[in-house]
């Protein structure tokens, strides 16, 4: 796995030589950082040090005059970066070549960074050094927590699974990877949990006549509407917060649903662009002849809510369809479950259990023949066997967890559908009331 920290550095102007200075922990110029990162008492090596649009050996120097420039000698002059690896997870070799990599993939050639590797540790780490000043055009290189987990967290994730190394989930990158994931969604045009809410406006436009009518349709699917406030919101039904109708689109503001209200063949209903899906029957390599139970009767069950098997209803609950972009996780999960004929909680921990055995006795295996053979090819290939087993490890944790969501959205299904009928059956009964023509 790979830890990273962040650390702007603002003062250029302090010659302060950090090497000679062991009890600081964090570099306070610019200066300082370059200096500490090619320290050639932690490199061990000079091979270890490779430079990105300046020298290894007049770092600062080429550094300093690009600020000077572009006259950018105030404010942050560049940034550290830290790059850890896990004790026996990575050779020098492999953990520089993912430094590089990182490096270039994050700066895309236009800041000057050096990238050295430090080796005076259990845990070989990397030091990347660049300029806050662009070569291009001298704008300033932006640090903050939202960058972080979605571009420099994200990236150092993909190179160690790109290389068959672990990485550390934590509730904050997890919350910034839905964030990715949810714009990354929406740029192509796939169906996110908004898109329920947009299907759900267009059909209360399509029934009603005026702003009352549809306010009063929104409150039978079950949304809190909130009209008196600088930004009208609603709530969709089973969830916490409320939703500004103007992040929706420019077709959902109160403004435009009212003209679309009234002028309805103006407006076209909303589209979207879901991918293709082929309906079929799921099943293992080995087929049941019983019936499903268990976790793969849940996954099938949630499947034919969401409309990738077949007899799909009419139209599903809110509580399934906020799902709809989820759709690939949730058959792969169901196709990991037919594969292995996995059925319960108790047999799922088990196979993890196994894998994580495996990944502990192959990761032992690598450590000794970097040691004794460090170009041996065999390490690339427990490279790709740990890379395989880790994500069925990382499978099974995510279908532990999202098994119980799948529960709670098939009984909320279950509960929206059942009010539905209620409100059909009662509706009915008004419009064709029982009428005693006796005299």
């Amino acid at each position: 796995m790979a830890y990273t920290s962040v650390i702007p550095v603002r003062r250029l102007d302090r010659t302060v030589d950090y090497v000679q200075n062991k009890e600081k922990t964090t570099p306070k110029s610019l200066e300082e950082a370059v200096d500490y990162a090619a320290n050639r008492d932690k490199t061990e090596s000079a091979c270890f040090e490779t430079g990105l649009g300046c020298t290894t050996t007049s770092a600062f120097e080429d550094m300093r005059l690009n600020t000077l420039r572009w006259h950018k000698e105030t404010g942050v002059q560049g940034y550290h970066l830290v790059q850890s690896f896990a004790e026996g997870e990575v050779t020098p070799e492999l953990a520089h070549q993912i430094g590089v990599e990182f490096a270039e993939q994050l700066l895309h050639g236009k800041y000057q960074a050096i990238v050295t590797t430090h080796l005076n540790t259990k845990h070989y780490h990397n030091h990347i050094v660049w300029s806050a000043v662009s070569l291009e055009d001298g704008k300033k290189y932006h640090s903050n927590s939202k960058s972080y987990y979605t571009e420099v967290r994200a990236l150092s994730d993909t190179l160690c699974q790109k290389y068959g190394l672990s990485i550390i989930e934590t509730p904050e990158s997890l919350r910034g990877k839905r964030q990715y994931e949810k714009w990354r969604a929406e740029k192509n045009n796939q169906p996110t949990w908004r898109t329920a809410i947009r299907q759900d406006v267009d059909d209360a436009i399509q029934q009603s006549l005026t702003w009352r009518q549809f306010l009063s349709v929104l409150e039978r699917k079950g949304y809190e509407v909130r009209m008196g406030r600088k930004y009208p919101v609603l709530r969709p039904p089973g969830k916490e917060r409320f939703v500004r109708f103007k992040t929706l689109g420019k077709r959902y503001t109160p403004e435009a649903i009212q003209t679309r209200i009234l002028y309805p063949q103006t407006y076209c209903p909303y589209v979207e662009k879901p991918p293709a899906i082929q309906h079929g029957r799921l099943h293992s390599e080995k087929k049941p002849r019983r019936k499903l139970t268990g976790l793969r009767a849940l996954y099938y069950r949630y499947l034919y809510e969401l409309g990738a098997l077949p007899r799909k209803p009419r139209r599903p609950s809110y509580a399934v369809r906020q799902d709809a972009y989820k759709l690939d996780q949730r058959i792969r999960q169901m196709e990991f479950l037919s594969k292995n004929n996995i059925d319960t909680l108790a047999q799922l921990e088990t196979y993890r259990q196994a894998k994580l055995g495996e990944i502990v006795q192959l990761t032992a295996e690598r450590k000794s023949l970097c040691k004794t053979n460090p170009d041996s090819s065999h390490i690339q290939k427990i490279n790709t066997a740990l890379k395989q087993l880790r994500q069925e490890e990382r499978l099974c944790r995510k279908i532990a967890e999202h098994s119980l969501e799948v529960q709670q959205h098939l009984t909320e299904a279950r509960r929206d559908r059942a009010e539905q009928q209620q409100r059909e059956q009662e509706r009915a009964r008004d419009c064709h009331p029982n009428i005693d023509l006796t005299l």
